[in-house]
């Protein structure tokens, strides 16, 4: 939960709970906490996910980057942020168990509802995902919360665990973000009607020994683009996996630099 004050009592919890918080799958779930409840949160974000359509409401540059290796994954078949732990009886009752003080807010003396970073719909089942920085888990009452989390979805027999910086792949959430700014090729001009001929071009000269850049150069002559469209299109491909790319190598902006065209190789 962040650490950013905010009125808690039972009147904001009935209405999150009216507002459908913590409910919903796919493009229909709401996250319990979203960004505008905190006024100053740090470095959050908004993100569009690929998988639900929906914008999805991160906490931190960590959970960002993880979100994005999410989003990326075959694997991975729904996403819901801010994953709320409802039973607040029960999650008290395994707080006091374990002998751990539970949360309540100063003011209304009111229980928080805890939530979870992520619950991940995979193929393989449901998996509860909390992102910690390993500087987090040296605080004792971190350590404290997550112990009451781990606790509460073991009792569901879901499967629950805690990532820290050192397992995710900074390099491969980069690159994600990188494609997934190219998304929509709207946003650069090319209108639908115009995208399936430039895609299919471009996969069908793509590969073996081809000059990337000289191709780039070529697909924007042969359909009147503006210079910077093929390098979209280029990165429109890879984040729809429509050609290879090698998500976990880092990116070497040389290869583009030399192109004839001047990219923007930050759009």
């Amino acid at each position: 939960m962040p650490k950013h004050s905010r009125k808690w009592d039972e009147t904001v919890y009935r209405r999150y709970l009216r507002e459908g918080r913590g409910q919903g799958v796919g493009a229909n779930y709401t996250p319990w906490l979203r960004i505008q409840d905190f006024p100053s949160t740090g470095m959050v974000s908004r993100v569009r996910g690929a998988k639900t359509g929906r914008i999805h409401h991160l906490m931190s540059n960590l959970e960002t980057s993880f979100f994005f290796i999410l989003d990326w994954s075959d694997n991975v078949l729904d996403i819901r942020e801010q994953y709320p732990m409802l039973d607040i009886r029960q999650i008290i009752e395994i707080a006091e168990s374990a002998q751990i003080k539970y949360p309540y807010d100063h003011k209304s003396g009111f229980p928080y509802i805890m939530t979870s970073d992520f619950f991940i719909e995979t193929l393989d089942g449901p998996v509860i995902v909390t992102v910690k920085t390993t500087s987090d888990l040296e605080n004792p009452r971190t350590r404290e919360k997550l112990e009451i989390e781990r606790r509460y979805w073991q009792s569901r027999n879901i499967k629950w665990s805690v990532v820290t910086e050192n397992e995710i792949n900074t390099t491969k959430a980069k690159n994600i973000e990188w494609l997934t700014q190219a998304k929509d090729l709207e946003w650069f001009g090319i209108p639908k009607h115009m995208q399936e001929s430039c895609i299919l071009y471009f996969g069908t000269h793509y590969g073996g020994n081809v000059n990337l850049c000289e191709l780039l150069t070529e697909v924007e002559m042969e359909f009147n683009l503006t210079a910077g469209a093929g390098l979209n299109i280029y990165k429109h491909m890879a984040y729809r996996k429509l050609i290879e790319f090698d998500i976990g190598k880092a990116i070497d902006f040389t290869e583009f630099t030399r192109c004839d065209a001047v990219y923007n190789i930050g759009a």
